[in-house]
């Protein structure tokens, strides 16, 4: 899929009044931020930083596992896991469009001389067992040691069944592999299966809780496993340059997001359900409403035949952002309301009025 990511060369020229991109545009709220300026600091780097200890005991309790490490962003999280699990020309066997693999820039085989190999998964990224048994290579020296199942949850909107990861997990234990799951959106799961994020998490060696998504939060992310994953994974943010100092200002905003903010994630899912069904009925798009089930949708935006511009170039004029790719991924967000979606729709309609 096409995830319209604003990337290098396709920067706006300012933040537009409604963003559909994704959900790293949402802002601190204004609760949040009085929380945040409330937060004791101290020097993360000595362990001193009592709100970053606060956090990373709450999200250690979360997820069922012995510890945790506040990092800057989910891509450094995903990558200490990485390099915490494997040593150079060991192999991480993981979905093709699962995040580690196919928008971290490659890091952990350019940083860490690990290997990749791809598994090919459904349009919605379920793996099976079976793919994972397949791709795990015999002990030859002629190929790379598989040591690490990544796996991710959810993927492109997408919750990941339960039974499958628990299926692979098992597999992986067979043959002594580490696993580790990218939950960037992981409370988006939670919310929408009804289990605790201790349940969605269960065999995992190590898991990845990203704040700046979904969530609200400004920035950070969360590692958590064992005490001596833990300690290792230290070792390597500071190598990484993640050490921070007196950083327990954003650790709070994720204590905050984590206490009040995943509730907000079930008003996300029906916005964008109803969002998606008031889409579905503007000629000429066409949206299968099975495929919508938590926060993000995927739409084709055919160029109006009496317009000079695509939707998305047209709906900036109004402020509107939803990136300007052909299949467009819509992503809706804590900062998203109801009358930001009933704008939005009212230009679309706008846009195809030809067709109605």
């Amino acid at each position: 899929m096409n995830n319209s990511y604003p990337v290098a060369g396709q920067s706006l020229d300012h933040t537009p009044s409604i963003d559909f991109r994704s959900d790293t545009v949402t802002k601190p709220s204004d609760a949040m931020r009085e929380f945040m300026s409330q937060a004791s600091v101290g020097d993360d780097v000595y362990g001193e930083d009592p709100s970053i200890i606060e956090l990373q005991n709450k999200v250690a309790g979360l997820l069922n596992k012995e510890a945790s490490l506040f990092v800057p962003s989910g891509t450094m999280s995903n990558l200490i896991a990485t390099l915490s699990h494997c040593q150079r020309g060991e192999e991480i066997l993981i979905g093709d469009q699962y995040h580690i693999c196919s928008h971290e820039a490659g890091g952990a085989s350019v940083l860490g001389g690990i290997v990749m190999h791809p598994i090919s998964t459904t349009y919605k990224g379920y793996l099976t067992a079976s793919q994972v048994q397949a791709a795990i290579k015999v002990d030859d020296a002629h190929y790379a040691k598989t040591k690490l199942v990544c796996l991710e949850n959810t993927v492109s909107g997408f919750v990941q069944p339960q039974a499958e990861i628990e299926n692979i997990i098992e597999c992986a234990k067979k043959h002594q592999l580490n696993t580790h799951l990218d939950g960037a959106r992981l409370m988006h799961a939670v919310v929408s299966t009804n289990k605790t994020a201790a349940e969605l998490c269960t065999g995992f060696d190590s898991v990845s809780l990203c704040l700046s998504k979904g969530l609200g939060s400004p920035a950070g992310s969360v590692l958590s496993g064992s005490k001596t994953f833990i300690q290792r994974a230290t070792r390597l943010r500071k190598m990484l340059g993640g050490g921070m100092r007196q950083a327990g200002i954003l650790a709070a905003a994720g204590s905050y997001a984590l206490d009040h903010n995943v509730e907000l994630l079930k008003t996300s899912h029906q916005l964008t359900q109803f969002f998606a069904k008031q889409l579905a009925l503007i000629k000429p798009l066409t949206i299968d409403l099975n495929n919508v089930e938590t926060n993000m949708l995927f739409i084709d935006f055919p160029k109006a035949p009496n317009r000079d511009v695509s939707l998305g170039a047209f709906l900036l004029d109004f402020g509107i952002c939803i990136g300007d790719s052909h299949t467009c991924r819509i992503v809706v967000h804590l900062d998203t309301s109801r009358e930001d979606i009933d704008l939005t729709l009212e230009k679309i309609r706008e846009y195809y009025s030809h067709c109605l």
